[in-house]
């Protein structure tokens, strides 16, 4: 059995920007992310991923009007990550057009978040990821767009 290969761009948002950055430092504007999104989906990305690098920084989300615009251009599923607090974060954003929830940060801080919300909004809704950092040949998982050490081996953490 053969895997069939998925292409899935991942578009870091801060504000209404997309941005490019370095080692998840030293952000730069690249242009509007629902362009780029478009562009993503006809040249036939089986998926997109909006990562908001600022929201759990700045405590608030930035990219509700991003998701929003991006959703009524694009007929492919939208994964969307950053600031994910609580139910209600999810919720809004599933509203907004995302198809699913990418959670760091939270999973991080209170693992049981992950299964309260793949319990209240389905497993295959909820998808955790993994800033990874390696150190001394161990890789760790960050939180915070790669700002926080977590000091959880990756291994273990997955």
């Amino acid at each position: 059995m053969t895997l069939k290969k998925r292409i899935i761009p991942k578009l870091d948002i801060k504000g209404d920007n997309l941005v490019k950055g370095i080692n998840l430092e030293g952000l730069r504007v690249l242009g509007k992310p629902e362009i780029f999104a478009k562009k993503y989906y006809e040249d036939g990305a089986d998926e997109l991923f909006y990562q908001d690098v600022v929201a759990s920084l700045y405590g608030q989300n930035t990219i509700d009007e991003q998701i929003n615009k991006t959703a009524k251009q694009i007929f492919i599923p939208l994964t969307v990550g950053g600031g994910v607090r609580n139910v209600s974060d999810i919720a809004r954003i599933l509203t907004l057009g995302a198809d699913k929830i990418s959670i760091n940060s939270k999973a991080l801080k209170k693992p049981d978040f992950i299964k309260k919300a793949a319990h209240t909004f389905g497993s295959s809704t909820i998808v955790v990821s993994i800033e990874a950092k390696l150190i001394d040949n161990e890789y760790y998982a960050y939180s915070d767009n790669g700002r926080n050490n977590s000091n959880k081996k990756v291994i273990n953490w997955v």
